[in-house]
């Protein structure tokens, strides 16, 4: 597999992952906003770091799901019905009302290094490693990834690419994005429960091929 084809795809993966407003995003924009530009970048690369980190851990465990077909395809089914309860929720569920442009974002005050700030509040975010082990097992059954070694690195660093590139566009559009057309919760809930409903076409399609 041409690993410049497998970053991109990490890339694109990470990018997509880290597109509703959460705790980092929101986080590096204010920063941004705040101490100025460069800070907020240190932010995002510790931020970054520590995403390289759980993408490799990912990536190994769906390589040793790989090779446990049987236990792929109970995890299939049920991350399967997950997505589409999560899509209908966030659809015909959720609430619309109110912001989430300032909510998750918690005010900055310490003067310490953004850099291990950016680290930290990166751990707490354990999101990363079940979701990008899922994407994992999910590429390599397509045939668009596999386990060799330049292949887990490439993807490893296109996924903390991706991070990196969302965050950045987080700081660089502060602005539009903290705007209510934006981060009204009714928009949110749409282009989280689509990007799950993508997710769970995808895993349905490739269930059907397995049947």
């Amino acid at each position: 597999m041409n690993i410049t084809l497998v970053f991109c795809i990490g890339l694109i993966i990470a990018m997509v992952g880290v597109i509703p407003p959460g705790l980092l995003n929101m986080t590096a924009a204010k920063i941004s906003l705040k101490e100025g530009h460069a800070r907020g970048i240190v932010f995002s690369i510790g931020a970054c770091l520590i995403v390289l980190l759980q993408t490799f851990v990912a990536v190994i465990f769906a390589r040793y799901l790989t090779k446990h077909p049987d236990i792929v395809d109970v995890l299939q089914r049920v991350a399967l019905v997950i997505f589409i309860l999560i899509s209908v929720y966030f659809f015909f569920v959720a609430k619309g009302d109110g912001d989430v442009g300032n909510k998750n974002a918690p005010e900055v005050r310490s003067k310490k290094s953004r850099f291990f700030q950016g680290m930290f509040m990166s751990a707490l975010n354990m999101f990363p490693i079940p979701f990008q082990a899922y994407m994992s097992v999910t590429l390599a059954s397509f045939g668009w990834l596999t386990f060799e070694q330049s292949n887990i690195i490439a993807y490893v660093f296109g996924s903390a690419t991706g991070s990196f590139v969302m965050l950045y566009v987080y700081m660089f559009f502060f602005d539009k994005i903290e705007s209510k057309t934006f981060t009204s919760q009714k928009n949110m809930n749409r282009l989280i429960g689509s990007i799950t409903g993508i997710v769970a076409l995808v895993t349905l399609i490739h269930v059907i091929k397995e049947l």
